[in-house]
C-alpha cells in the first residue's frame, strides 16, 4: 500500500496515518503530551508483509504503555507520574521527562488488526502489523506473447 503519508497540517502533533484519514481527523486531537512536553517520536515503515511502528521511548519499561485497537484506531498512551521518594533531594534543573502521552493513528481496513504484535526493547516500542493477503504486493508475472 502507497498511500502512507506525512501531513504537514496545523500541527505535528496531529498526524494522519494514511490519506483517507486526511479530514477526518484534521482536528482531533487525538495525539497529545502533557504541557511543557513532546510527543514521542514514531517511525513507520512498510514492506510487503506488514506495516512496522517504531516509537522512540528511552527510560520507560513496557508497563508503562497502554496500546489498544479501538475500531480502526491504534491507540499508543501512556500514564506517568513522577514521585520523588528521597526527601532529602530537591531538583535544581530536571530535564528528564516522561510523562503523560497518547498517539492516535488510524489503520486502513488492508491489516490483519487482530493480528498486532507489540514488544519493547532498549527503549524503542515496536509494532508490527501484518497486512492482509490481497494487500501484499503480488510478484512480477511474465506474459507470453503470442
Amino acid at each position: 500500500m502507497t498511500n502512507l503519508i506525512k501531513r504537514n497540517g496545523i500541527s505535528p502533533s496531529t498526524p494522519s496515518f494514511f490519506d483517507d484519514t486526511v479530514w477526518r481527523d484534521l482536528f482531533g486531537w487525538d495525539n497529545w503530551a502533557t504541557q511543557g512536553n513532546t510527543l514521542p517520536k514514531v517511525n513507520i515503515m512498510e514492506n510487503n508483509e506488514a506495516f512496522m511502528v517504531e516509537m522512540a521511548a528511552p527510560g520507560m519499561k513496557k508497563e508503562d504503555f497502554h496500546v489498544e485497537l479501538d475500531n480502526d484506531t491504534l491507540i499508543i498512551q501512556s500514564e506517568n507520574s513522577f514521585e520523588n521518594t528521597d526527601e532529602n533531594t530537591s531538583f535544581t534543573r530536571r530535564e528528564f521527562s516522561y510523562q503523560s502521552f497518547k498517539r492516535s493513528f488510524y489503520l486502513p481496513n488492508t491489516v490483519e488488526a487482530d493480528q498486532i504484535k507489540a514488544s519493547y526493547r532498549d527503549g524503542i516500542l515496536r509494532l508490527e502489523i501484518p497486512k492482509k493477503e490481497e494487500a501484499k504486493r503480488k510478484p512480477v508475472k511474465s506474459i507470453a506473447i503470442s
